[in-house]
């Protein structure tokens, strides 16, 4: 499902910090979810690099099968 500018409606873009739309210029925090159980993942962010990691039983999730939503 592709997320929509809540002040025009127009397709957002996803960043590597947040959801950016082209037409108007807002920007919406992004929310790490875990494929899995759906449940919010935790950001480890060390030497430059982001993993994520899901705290209800499924461990390290890999940035391929992150499900971003604001």
């Amino acid at each position: 499902m592709k997320q929509r500018c809540e002040a025009c409606d127009f397709p957002l873009t996803l960043t590597d910090s947040d959801f950016c739309c082209e037409r108007c210029g807002a920007h919406y925090v992004r929310q790490a979810h875990c494929p899995e159980c759906h449940q919010p993942l935790q950001v480890l962010k060390a030497c430059g690099a982001t993993d994520y990691f899901c705290p209800h039983g499924h461990g390290l999730i890999s940035k391929k099968r992150v499900e971003f939503s604001r």
